[in-house]
């Protein structure tokens, strides 16, 4: 039996919107994937307890809040200094393009900007897990 891909979805901040990523979240679920959805306010530390708790491959960051360029690459640091170097760390939400190549140099993996089917994110959490991020 093949092992299922396990998924964090987190809010983190005090973003109080998580319309999208209760919809990623069931998305990854109906493709056959273990989602663990934190909730809403979530602080760095804590989806990274959660990550490390759930043995998650892949966490999915969401922002509405405009703090993405200090929450996404906070939580991929803490990533960082506990060598958990194995968990693809993907960001969505309201993201702007010239915050994306600071995003991907902090450690998140690729970004999901609104319009972005869920079909995709599915198909590139397939392709990337298990590979060296």
């Amino acid at each position: 039996m093949e092992k299922k891909i396990r998924v964090v979805v987190a809010k983190p901040g005090l973003d109080g919107h998580d319309r999208g990523a209760k919809v990623v979240a069931r998305a990854l679920r109906d493709a056959g994937m273990e989602v663990i959805y934190t909730g809403l306010r979530q602080t760095p530390e804590a989806i990274f307890q959660t990550c490390l708790q759930e043995d998650a491959d892949v966490l999915c960051l969401s922002s509405l809040s405009g703090a993405h360029d200090y929450l996404f690459p906070r939580v991929a640091n803490l990533f960082k200094e506990k060598n958990m170097n194995d968990v693809l760390i993907l960001g969505g939400g309201i993201i702007p393009e010239e915050d994306v190549p600071s995003l991907k140099e902090a450690g998140v993996t690729e970004i999901f900007g609104p319009g972005t089917r869920t079909d995709d994110i599915v198909n590139y959490i397939k392709t990337h897990v298990g590979k060296s991020v």
